[in-house]
């Protein structure tokens, strides 16, 4: 399993963080991270205090944060990994639909709270914004996990099983 990890972070030609805007409970915060570790995202920062009170990883099956980073800070501004574009998930006026969005190689996608919208301060850094056309609102994990597979499903390497399927013939 330890060869295959490798390989996959060694096949990967992009990379992609997320960033939580107050995570409402500790349950959505572990389903994201465990999106996160299916998908490949280098690290998870999040803002605000409600985490905080309650950290158990209830959802968090994987145990992706003992290798995945998650990082409390107080502004996601500042934590734009170098190279990437900030990307606000944000169903607003002027946002792209993702079945047309072209993900680009480096990015830091954000995403708010299940009760509330991105601030305003945050969809101003962010260079682009994004949103899923869908009749009625998911919830943060499965947000997170539709963006990510689709970042996966057009990318180049859209499939980190290829080496593993390919020696089960």
């Amino acid at each position: 399993m330890l060869a295959f990890l490798l390989l996959k972070n060694t096949m990967s030609k992009s990379y992609a963080c997320i960033g939580l805007q107050n995570p409402k409970s500790p349950e959505n915060v572990g389903s994201v991270m465990r999106a996160a570790g299916c998908y490949g995202v280098n690290s998870v920062f999040y803002t605000g205090r409600r985490y905080d009170v309650a950290k158990p990883f209830y959802t968090d099956t994987q145990n992706a944060y003992q290798k995945l980073p998650l990082i409390g800070v107080e502004d996601l501004a500042s934590v734009v990994p170098l190279g990437c574009v900030p990307i606000a998930v944000e169903l607003v006026a002027g946002a792209k639909p993702l079945p047309s969005y072209k993900h680009p190689p480096r990015a830091f996608y954000i995403f708010g709270p299940e009760d509330g919208s991105l601030s305003k301060a945050v969809t101003d850094f962010c260079s682009e914004t994004i949103y899923v056309p869908t009749d009625g609102c998911m919830n943060l994990a499965a947000t997170v996990n539709v963006i990510l597979y689709d970042r996966l499903a057009k990318g180049d390497d859209f499939s980190y099983h290829h080496a593993a399927l390919k020696h089960q013939s």
